[in-house]
């Protein structure tokens, strides 16, 4: 397990911590979403349980293994990819990849082979003798998520990783990420694509302002059908959302309500409505979304009647 506990780091010169103490725990055989707007916290977090950053207060232990103390074994277990990789511009591809291969004591021909069978796995291998300076910002994540795959660690911290891909590129990363977690690794996927988060991830650790304010399973993200009541209705004011919150916890977008767990059924939410002269334009039951989630998590819960 990569175990990270009390975590905080504080940046020279800046009033207010990065990150603040933090606990989250990677589990091998998952995807752990990691979610949050600009400046969460999130790569700070990923720097520092890659042991490219040192926190200053708190730690991080990857199998019993104290990243600052022990971290030439502990960061065998770790493979990172940045959210802006950055190599010898003049390497060609395989020459770079073979180069990174000899610090895993793979040398020779079994490098070459090991090389071109990772460019294969990510897309390139008709990129294998162009040089790196000419690859665009998704070929870069490419190549380093191959670099990442040489030591086949345990744990992959993926920042942003989806960001610069086309289409094709999110399609092949997300079924990497389904076959690691297949084969026990576990994942820790930063990304601003929520979507793409909740398709693979099984639990998500939502950030915000350098905390980390909520931990959803799949489950939670993915609640029944029913749980949530969508309501527009055309003349909505301030005394009908005062009703409307007795009917169960209330988001508003202009004329359109979200009901989480509704206590009563949509027939009477109709009836009680229309009784007070509010126009119920349409009704009906969705599921949450991890998108919803997260912003009902950053947002907090919506704010009570007077």
């Amino acid at each position: 397990m990569l175990s990270i506990r009390g975590l905080s780091k504080v940046y020279r010169g800046k009033a207010t911590p990065a990150v603040s103490n933090v606990d989250l725990d990677l589990r091998p055989g998952e995807v752990l979403g990691l979610v949050g707007l600009n400046g969460a916290g999130k790569t700070t977090t990923i720097r520092v349980a890659a042991g490219l950053v040192y926190p200053t207060a708190g730690h991080v232990a990857v199998n019993g293994l104290d990243l600052t103390r022990d971290k030439a074994e502990a960061s065998r277990y770790i493979g990172l990819v940045p959210e802006f990789p950055n190599f010898e511009p003049g390497s060609r591809a395989i020459n770079q990849l073979r180069y990174y291969a000899g610090f895993y004591g793979v040398t020779g021909a079994a490098a070459r082979e090991l090389c071109t069978e990772l460019l294969r796995k990510v897309g390139l291998s008709d990129m294998d003798q162009v040089r790196l300076r000419t690859f665009s910002q998704g070929m870069k994540k490419r190549f380093s998520l191959a670099a990442s795959l040489l030591g086949d660690p345990e744990f992959f911290l993926l920042d942003e990783i989806l960001s610069g891909l086309d289409p094709e590129g999110v399609l092949l990363a997300r079924n990497l990420m389904v076959d690691l977690r297949a084969r026990g690794h576990g994942i820790l996927l930063s990304s601003h694509i929520l979507s793409e988060v909740q398709q693979v991830a099984d639990r998500v650790a939502i950030m915000h302002e350098g905390r980390l304010i909520k931990t959803l399973t799949r489950d939670e993200v993915e609640m029944t059908e029913g749980a949530t009541l969508r309501l527009t209705i055309e003349n909505l004011d301030d005394p009908g959302m005062e009703l409307i919150r007795t009917y169960g916890t209330v988001r508003r977008d202009g004329n359109t309500v979200w009901i989480t767990h509704p206590n009563l059924d949509p027939g009477q939410i109709n009836t009680e409505l229309i009784r007070h002269n509010y126009k119920v334009v349409s009704l009906g039951f969705e599921s949450l979304n991890l998108e919803q989630a997260f912003f009902d998590a950053v947002r907090g819960p919506p704010p009570k009647a007077p």
